[in-house]
Order: C-alpha cells, then structure tokens, then sequence
C-alpha cells in the first residue's frame, strides 16, 4: 500500500515479512505505528501590544478622515497602526508645534493636500515660500518611496489648486489690502504697540471719524483725522471727545508716521478684501488652497499675524451659522502664531478666545502653528482638539521648563516617558492626540508622519505668475483706488474755512473803508428774490454729496464687531 504525505502508515497482516538477506541480516521487528502530524492552522495573526491595541482602537473612526502616518512603537520599530483625524472634527482647530526644522511646514503641506482632495478650502500662511509648492507635483525619490512604503502610502505625485496673495502687493500674488476703518482700533493698536490708556483713546479718535462722516481708507485719513484734531481747527472737537488728550494725540500721530514711514501704507486702502473669496472649490471638486506671502517679515512681524487675526474676524462677522458639519467650510492655518500673542494686551488676548471659540460653529477650523504650546495663552490652547506636536529641544532651563509644560499639556500617555519621547522623535515624527468623533481625546500616538505628495519646494516663480495673471480675483484686486475719503475731506473743510476767512476779512476791510468814505451802503435786493436765492441754495447743499455723506452717518454709526472692525 503506497501511503500519501501526512497519513499514518500501519503494516497489512495478510502480507509476510521477507525473509533477510545479507551477510548482516538481522530478524526484522514489526514496525511501530507512525504518529500523525497535525494538520498546519493559518499563520497566527501578530500580537499587538498594549499600545498598538489602544491606538488602534482609537483611531478608528466612522467618518471620512485625514491620514497622519503609522504608529512607533519606538526609535526603530514602525508598527502597521494608522493614526487619523476625522475631517469632521477639524473644526475644533488644532495645533502644530516644534522646534525649528523638525518639519511643521511639511505637516501643514500634508493636511493642506489632503484638505484640498477632500474639497475643503485651505487659507496658509506661507512665511519661507515653501508652500507655493503645492501647486507643483512632487519629485518622488528614493526616500520619499522609502517613506511612503513604510507608513502604507501609495505615494502619487499631485499638484493642487493655488491661489497665491501677497500683502499690501509685495511679492508674488493678488494684493490684499484692508480699509483703516474695517481694521479697527483694537488690532491697530496691537500692531502700533500702544498700552492700554492710547488704545482707548484711538478708539475714541475712529468713533469720532464714523460720527463726523469722515471714511477711514488708509494711513493718510487716519494721519489727517489726528492731526485735524490737534490743531487749533480741530482743538473744540478734540475736547468734545472727553478721554482724548492732545499728549496722547500726538503719541499717536508720531507712531503712525513711524509705521508709515516702514511702508505699511501699502496694506490699507480699497478695493478691500472680501474674505469670502477664500471659500473657493475648483472644477473638479478640489478645495482652492490660498496661500499669502509677506516678503521681510521680520521687518514688520506685528502687521502680518494682525491681519490674518482680521481675516479671522471678518470670516466670523461674514459667515452664517451652520453648527456640526460633515467637512468644515475653510481650515485656516495661522503660522508664526506666537507673533500675534506677543506683548499683546488682556483685551485683545480675550477677543482672539472669543473668536476661536465661537467660529467653530462657521464651520472654519483654525490650526496654529508655532514652535512651542507655550506660546499659545491658555484660553486659546484649551479650545484646540488636534494636537502634532514634533521635536522639542531642551538644551536650556527655560527649554525644559516649556517641555514639562508641554507633557503637562497632554491626556494621559501609555509612554513611560513621554517627555523623552518629544525630545528623542526624528525629523519628519510626531506626538499626536487628536479628538474623535465622540469629542473625546484619542491617545497619545508616537507617529512616523506621510510625504507630501506635492513639492517639497518653492514652485517655479514663472508659473506663479502665471496662475495670478490668469485668476478672476487679479482683475478684482490688483488695481488700487482711491476715492474720497476723510484726508480729501478734511482738506475740503479747511479750504471752506480759510475762503470764509478771507471773505470775511474782505468784507470787514470793506466795511472799514465805507466808514471811512462816509459812502452808503448798497441798496438790498428785494425779500422775494433773496428768499428764492436762499431756496436755490438749500437745494443744492441737500443734493449735495457732502451732505447725504453727513446724513448716512448723523443717522447711524459704523457698526463694529470682533476686535471693532468696521463692518461692510
């Protein structure tokens, strides 16, 4: 009997042993059965260990959800553990923290992608330049593969829909200007540095301008409102103000000067930008990225966070309520975020709480991003549900200082040490906690992050120029203009002022050489035809522009919202 592979052979009684042969034959004892092998089971699946069980747990989500990367188990060891964000949870904003060069831009690069392919609007701030490569597919390489392939990534070189705005028009993209009046005294102060008693003593100088029908376009109206108030014209409204002072007046005027003498004109004046335009989708589907540069930042760091926090404001102001949404309407990422809390007062710190807390509901989710949680104020840090947290260092006292704060910071870690682990993660690694969909904190996840799949690099400065010569919103806003404003104004009424001296003085000395003549007085005209003189003339003051300025702001003062911020 010929027996198969895996089944017990038993001798057949009925056939007699051979005989033995051989010189060395011995008698053959009947043969012990064979004991059957056991059948092979399916490969055993891999253990998980406690960690990668939990973070496996808590980052399954239901909903459509970003791609962050593969969970580390440690320095060497990449689990096949994926951790998300769930895109209807990124309104509940967010946080990008590290150290400089540890790869925050390339995560903005990576949620910017992935935002865009999901049809959410991005808004960027694009301090190096970096980020114009979005628009650009990426190179790819030996790395970028090697990357990809660790962290289960079918890596595809993509580009994005860019659009591409410059501040005040200074370098590559759409200018992006802002009314004085829109602005507000509160950012304005913050951006001039001005404490407490100067900030309300500027507001004061823009309620006075809304009362007195003066629009406040740009710097030169603003100029020319202060300095009409503390001249000698302007002395009796200035005290009609109350809390105004001509010392303080004059502190404010010199700092204006100052920051317009920086070049800072360019950034106020019309056609003022509608931060609608932000909300753009293109033909197929994807959410526009809109990317602003401000060339020599560090020149004028103040101006640049302070308008992004007035497009955060006007965005508030201008868009409806929608509640919980399944994908937020714009994810609007604030870098150099420490810049806006610098040196900054109680008040304005409590207007940029409000505004985060409250916006959630626009459906606009606002991530920060900057080298440590500490540069964030605790009412702002509360409010952010995502938290990346890259490479911090901590070579000085005050470093490890912000380091403990930063553990702190967490919810509770299966790491032994999770401060080690900040300060141990590679370029391109990430502590994260983000919140789930039941608005609980997910945990805390060592993670090995994805490659962009667009460049990693400017785009080239040709083609730039060419996506803002071809966009619908160049022609829109490229051209400044300029009509009449509270400078023009002011001018007009000190030119009506000085010809009524003129003329009176003409008619004084006229008066004065009659006397002396001993001449009469010229005859009077006839009461009708002086009443219809004076009928004609009312008629034309009532038509006048001048006058149905005066009328639209005797009735109504400019409505002020978020930080004062005039409204449209």
């Amino acid at each position: 009997m010929t027996s198969t592979p895996g089944e017990a052979t038993t001798p057949e009684p009925s056939t007699p042993a051979a005989p033995p042969t051989g010189p060395a034959a011995v008698p053959a004892a009947a043969p012990a059965p064979e004991p059957a092998p056991a059948v092979p089971d399916a490969a055993p699946a891999p253990t998980q260990t406690p960690l990668e069980a939990a973070v496996a747990a808590g980052y399954a989500f239901e909903g459509q959800a970003l791609e962050l990367g593969g969970l580390m188990v440690d320095t060497t060891t990449l689990s096949p553990v994926h951790v998300r964000i769930p895109l209807a949870m990124l309104n509940r904003h967010g946080l990008v923290a590290g150290a400089t060069g540890t790869g925050k831009t390339k995560t903005l690069q990576l949620l910017a992608e992935q935002l865009s392919a999901a049809g959410v609007p991005v808004f960027a701030a694009d301090i190096k330049g970096d980020l114009s490569g979005l628009a650009t597919p990426g190179a790819g390489g030996d790395k970028i593969t090697a990357r990809a392939a660790s962290v289960g990534q079918a890596w595809t070189a993509t580009g994005f829909p860019v659009e591409y705005y410059a501040l005040g028009g200074e370098g590559t993209g759409i200018p992006l200007r802002v009314t004085m009046s829109a602005f507000g005294p509160v950012l304005l102060s913050k951006v001039l540095g001005l404490n407490d008693t100067q900030e309300s003593s500027l507001g004061l100088v823009f309620h006075y301008a809304d009362q007195a029908g003066l629009p406040l376009l740009d710097l030169a109206d603003l100029r020319a409102v202060v300095g009409h108030l503390t001249s000698d014209e302007g002395k009796p409204e200035l005290k009609a103000l109350g809390g105004l002072s001509s010392a303080t007046a004059g502190v404010i005027l010199r700092e204006l000067i100052t920051f317009q003498d920086q070049g800072a004109d360019a950034f106020f004046g019309e056609p003022e930008f509608e931060s609608a335009d932000l909300l753009q989708v293109s033909a197929d589907g994807k959410g526009l990225i809109s990317l602003v540069e401000l060339p020599n930042l560090q020149d004028r760091p103040a101006i640049f966070s302070t308008f992004l926090m007035w497009l955060l404001a006007d965005l508030f102001h201008d868009l409806p309520e929608v509640g919980d949404v399944d994908r937020p309407k714009l994810v609007f990422f604030f870098d150099e975020a420490h810049l806006l809390f610098n040196d900054a007062s109680k008040s304005f710190l409590d207007q940029i709480a409000q505004t985060v807390r409250l916006i959630r509901s626009k459906g606009v989710g606002v991530f920060f991003v900057t080298q440590s949680p500490t540069d964030v104020p605790d009412d702002v840090l509360a409010q952010l549900g995502s938290r990346i947290q890259h490479q911090l260092r901590a070579h000085t006292p005050n470093d490890a200082k912000a380091l403990k704060a930063t553990v702190n910071t967490y919810p509770g870690s299966d790491y032994d040490d999770l401060g080690a682990v900040i300060t141990s993660l590679g370029i391109g690694e990430a502590v994260v906690t983000v919140m789930n969909e039941r608005g609980a904190p997910t945990p805390v996840a060592w993670t090995r992050l994805r490659a962009p799949e667009s460049l990693m690099g400017p785009s080239d400065p040709a083609a730039m120029a060419a996506t803002v010569a071809a966009s619908p919103r160049h022609a829109k806003y490229a051209e400044a203009v300029d009509r009449e404003s509270a400078r023009e104004k002011l001018a007009a009424r000190l030119e009506a002022g000085t010809k009524k001296a003129e003329a009176e003085a003409a008619a004084k000395a006229e008066a004065k050489a009659e006397a002396k003549t001993g001449g009469q007085a010229p005859a009077r005209k006839p009461a009708a035809k002086k009443a219809k003189e004076k009928d004609g003339m009312v008629e034309q003051v009532v038509r006048s522009s001048a006058f149905k300025d005066f009328m639209r702001t005797a009735t109504r003062e400019v409505v002020r919202g978020m930080f004062k911020t005039g409204r449209r």
